[in-house]
């Protein structure tokens, strides 16, 4: 398998903390963490497997460092990349944009011909709306650190088992 970078958006930590377990239970590939506020173009260049994640501030917002990240997104070739997206949000304070972010970047980088994967059932989720579902899927791993912290492993776990060997 070809390294991995986890590229993600962190302003409370929590997102940071969850790329950290991502990093430490992908045992079998070489991966980096890199905080998109210190990310460069040549980060999204050089891998050929990435994994994005961002939190989802207020309603619906994309978080910070990766709002100001999404121009130079926008226009990275990601052709042949194989992409898998996770997203944090408060599916009870916020339930009509829950892991909105997350929706964000795959709006962005959808039509870019690359490979996403990590689709996930968003049927054991409680929220009223989300830009990250798409016929009753998540595009990525959506996780709710502040009321479903105890789901957080076991999700991950889940998810890691169906994205890890469709890396190349």
């Amino acid at each position: 398998m070809k390294p991995i970078a986890i590229i993600y958006g962190s302003s409370g930590g929590n997102t940071k903390d969850v790329a950290k377990k991502i990093a430490k239970k992908l045992v079998n590939a070489e991966v980096t963490l890199i905080d998109v506020s210190k990310a460069s173009v040549t980060d999204f260049e050089t891998y050929s497997n990435l994994i994005l994640g961002t939190s989802t501030w207020g309603f619906g917002d994309l978080q910070d460092d990766w709002d100001g990240f999404l121009s130079k997104l926008k226009s990275i070739n990601l052709e042949n990349k194989t992409i898998a997206l996770f997203g944090l949000g408060d599916s009870s304070s916020y339930s009509d944009s829950f892991v909105d972010g997350m929706g964000i970047l795959y709006e962005t980088i959808k039509d870019k011909d690359c490979k996403i994967i990590g689709y996930i059932s968003a049927e054991r989720y409680n929220y009223d709306s989300s830009r990250a579902e798409e016929a009753g899927m998540f595009v990525g791993l959506a996780l709710d650190e502040d009321n479903e912290y105890d789901k957080t492993d076991n999700r991950i776990n889940d998810w890691l088992s169906d994205i890890s060997p469709k890396f190349q």
